[in-house]
């Protein structure tokens, strides 16, 4: 299937001091960065940013930066909402989605391979990342078709909760190993960055 990934960097990083944490450095390239050269040749179709503001910040993205479309802030299911919406407009051969944040530097290369693998297995219309006995909810691969459910969810019901809302619809977990380094590591706050640099020391020595 036609992938087209999303990068989700609508937080306000609080824990991180505030600014745009997707533009923290770690060994000499933004998180940003290191998420879209992980992430790019896994999505035929293309990148897009979900970032709200002014996009000239993330100027040297290779791709559409995408505000969410519902006004107030609520959360990461208004940046997948906006992702899809992005791809039935814009990308009318594309079928999925696939969604990362923009604080993991250390995606796996066969993310959209396995959770595509594990939505046609299941028959559902969502996989999901888990590592370390944990279901990551916004790694996660999206069939288009859920664009009207999803807005009707948000805009109608008010439904906010990413985990509700897969439970719903009955997504597929897939299971990646937590050694050298969990592949989900978000940066959140410094000392995760200081972390994630200890940890791709770790990678390059193995």
């Amino acid at each position: 299937m036609t992938t087209l990934g999303v990068v989700l960097a609508g937080g306000l990083s609080r824990r991180m001091g505030g600014g745009d944490k997707p533009l923290r450095v770690l060994a000499g390239r933004t998180l940003l960065d290191r998420v879209v050269g992980r992430l790019a040749p896994q999505c035929p179709a293309g990148l897009i940013l979900n970032v709200n503001g002014d996009p000239e910040r993330f100027g040297a993205f290779p791709g559409a930066v995408v505000p969410d479309g519902v006004p107030g802030n609520p959360g990461p299911l208004a940046g997948i909402l906006a992702a899809l919406e992005h791809a039935r407009t814009h990308h009318p051969r594309v079928e999925q989605i696939a969604s990362v944040t923009g604080d993991a530097p250390f995606l796996p290369l066969d993310l959209v391979a396995r959770l595509g693998a594990a939505r046609r297995a299941g028959g559902a219309p969502i996989a999901m990342a888990a590592s370390g006995g944990r279901e990551h909810f916004t790694t996660a691969l999206w069939a288009v078709s859920l664009t009207d459910d999803l807005r009707a969810a948000l805009v109608e019901r008010d439904e906010r909760r990413v985990g509700a809302y897969l439970a719903r619809h009955g997504a597929v977990p897939v299971a990646w190993p937590i050694e050298p380094v969990d592949p989900f590591l978000n940066v959140n706050t410094p000392e995760d960055l200081d972390l994630a640099a200890s940890m791709l020391a770790r990678v390059a020595e193995g």
